[in-house]
């Protein structure tokens, strides 16, 4: 059975001619490949308020956030009925991009290649997709205006305050303790947990440096498999990690690691309508293809994120004494 279904799918990709001739199953496959392989890079947006795409409505898509109560600390008179109170609505708007690539091959790839090149192709584009949707969400919430800076610490431990990006240098990584600091300014901010716990999005780089600290707790000592994030490695000071080479490295050998609570941003979902996949038919270009050589591959995407409540999270911005010294900005 294993050796039919292998020899199918190579079939199904060799016989898939133009976009509007595949069949639902045939286009659900290739969409679905490439929403998955997508998805797998897809860490910033875990976590993000998903909206979906505003079909038909323009390019400007709202997000919207109720203000918290004041206290009801007036006691109650009785048989009066007090005034009451409203909900405050405050509607936030971000205008959609699209983005997109294409992979083109020859008639003469398709017939000697050994290898299935659509779908190749397809699971290629599914990476780039992954990571550039992922950057657009990134570079969003890494413009935050909320940042806390490691100390330089000295040979005898002495610690000194850092107030700017140019000051770091590679004695200031991140540590426990400036996790623990993070914490206590979300939680005096009222920032909400994300079941029960903030959540990190940290570079290997910077982690490296984290989990040489003993406080450290790796993640298969305190949950198990199936509870955890994509990229998820490990916990301490109430925060879960998740790894990814796609945290933001700054000029310099800076990174921003990036600890937030529940309804800090928004973002825009990749299903419905937010990415597609179009494959197209040698000879679809009409007089273009006069000789029937080419077929192509691609995707295209809408997409935009929303810082929607800034105080609920905090950039973190480190050096590595062994890492910062070799890294370009990403």
């Amino acid at each position: 059975m294993k050796n039919v279904l292998a020899i199918n799918l190579q079939l199904f990709a060799t016989q898939v001619t133009t976009q509007d001739s595949l069949s639902a199953e045939m286009k659900t496959f290739y969409d679905m490949t490439l929403i998955d392989e997508a998805s797998a890079a897809l860490v910033h947006d875990q976590f993000g308020q998903k909206r979906p795409i505003p079909q038909g409505s323009g390019k400007t898509i709202e997000f919207r956030k109720f203000s918290p109560l004041e206290k009801a600390s007036t006691p109650l008179v009785e048989g009066v009925t007090p005034s009451g109170n409203s909900l405050t609505v405050t509607n936030i708007t971000a205008t959609v991009e699209q983005y997109g690539d294409y992979i083109v091959q020859s008639d003469v790839l398709e017939l000697t290649s050994l290898d299935n090149t659509i779908l190749e192709a397809t699971k290629l584009l599914g990476r780039q997709a992954g990571a550039t949707l992922d950057t657009v969400t990134r570079n969003v919430l890494q413009g935050g205006t909320n940042v806390t800076y490691c100390p330089k610490v000295a040979a005898d431990g002495t610690e000194t305050v850092v107030e700017s990006r140019g000051d770091l240098d590679e004695t200031a990584q991140l540590t426990v303790k400036v996790i623990q600091q993070v914490v206590a300014k979300l939680r005096s901010q009222n920032a909400p947990t994300i079941d029960g716990k903030y959540v990190a999005i940290i570079h290997p780089y910077a982690a490296y440096d984290l989990m040489r600290d003993p406080e450290w707790i790796e993640a298969h000592k305190y949950a198990t498999p199936t509870n955890l994030y994509e990229g998820e490695i490990g916990e301490v000071a109430g925060v879960r990690f998740v790894q990814t080479s796609e945290a933001k490295i700054y000029e310099g050998g800076v990174f921003g690691t990036l600890i937030f609570g529940e309804g800090a941003y928004g973002v825009t979902e990749i299903t419905g309508g937010g990415l597609q996949t179009i494959v197209k038919q040698k000879g679809s270009a009409g007089t273009a293809d006069p000789l029937d050589q080419r077929s192509s591959v691609g995707w295209k995407a809408i997409k935009t994120a929303e810082l929607l409540i800034p105080n609920y999270i905090v950039r973190v911005e480190s050096k590595s004494a062994a890492f910062s010294a070799d890294l370009k900005e990403n």
